[in-house]
């Protein structure tokens, strides 16, 4: 039995969920990744998508105008990571933006110079900033990545490295963006709101729905914000957990995490009419 679509609790988020429901053809749902169809891990080589995201996305694929992935991994990794390259349609855009995945096809420019400096001069910073035990660097070659999760405070050490690495950020010329207990150093004016704009501004849907669980999707919950201040329908979803809390206040729907993500885009394709081909 099909499980009733969840209700946004903005008349925005609700007209938005109802948009792509009245036209799926002309929609575009676009996905984080990490804590959002996959659960949150220590080893991020680990995360693997929930086990009912990939049957719901082969359903929503034929359906959907658009069906996107958007992360702040290298898209290739995303892709073998989730099992994506089976998902008939789908975009995966990685580093926020800076790369794009369709078809087997990976775009991937240089990373920006400023990266090469930032991971010449890390080492030294963390040390001279008292970086805990614990505290590791994921090198996205586009991007670097301080992790604080396996440090005995993982809060407190990521308050501690947040200014020292906004100074090595700013002298490379690169954003540094906090998140889930990291802190990311990457291109400027790169992230989620404009990769999302920038597909919207391609595929113009009727309707947007975007998922995040993190403070690094905040930019495309505000795009969405502006897309519906410009006309187009749009609706924000925050996977939740105990970590987060900013993204919820900010969403029209809220999901208990990627197995709620998982259950709502269940919902949507049992809510969407089937096209002819896949009714025969």
């Amino acid at each position: 039995m099909s499980s009733p679509l969840p209700q946004p609790r903005t008349d925005e988020g609700s007209a938005g969920l109802a948009a792509i429901v009245r036209d799926p053809g002309r929609a575009l749902i676009a996905l984080d990744f990490d804590g959002t169809l996959a659960p949150i891990v220590t080893d991020p080589g680990a995360a693997r998508p929930h086990p009912a995201v990939l049957p719901a996305l082969r359903r929503l694929a034929p359906i959907v105008g658009t069906l996107a992935i958007i992360t702040g991994r290298p898209a290739a990794n995303a892709v073998e990571l989730g099992g994506f390259d089976g998902i008939p349609g789908l975009i995966v855009i990685g580093h926020h933006g800076w790369e794009r995945w369709q078809a087997g096809e990976l775009s991937s420019p240089p990373p920006p110079p400023g990266v090469a400096l930032a991971r010449a001069r890390l080492p030294g910073v963390l040390a001279d900033a008292g970086a805990p035990d614990g505290t590791w660097v994921e090198d996205k070659s586009h991007a670097l990545v301080v992790h604080t999760r396996r440090t005995a405070d993982p809060t407190g050490a990521q308050q501690l490295l947040t200014g020292p690495l906004a100074t090595l950020a700013e002298a490379a010329g690169l954003d540094c963006k906090p998140g889930r207990l990291v802190i990311e150093l990457r291109a400027r004016g790169i992230d989620k709101g404009t990769a999302l704009t920038a597909l919207v501004a391609e595929r113009d849907p009727g309707a947007v729905l975007f998922a995040g669980d993190d403070l690094g999707d905040l930019p495309a919950f505000a795009a969405i914000r502006a897309m519906r201040a410009a006309g187009r329908y749009g609706v924000t979803v925050c996977s939740s957990s105990g970590e987060v809390t900013a993204l919820s206040g900010e969403a029209d729907l809220v999901v208990d995490g990627p197995e709620g993500v998982a259950a709502l885009l269940a919902s949507l394709a049992d809510a969407l009419p089937v096209p002819p081909a896949q009714a025969r």
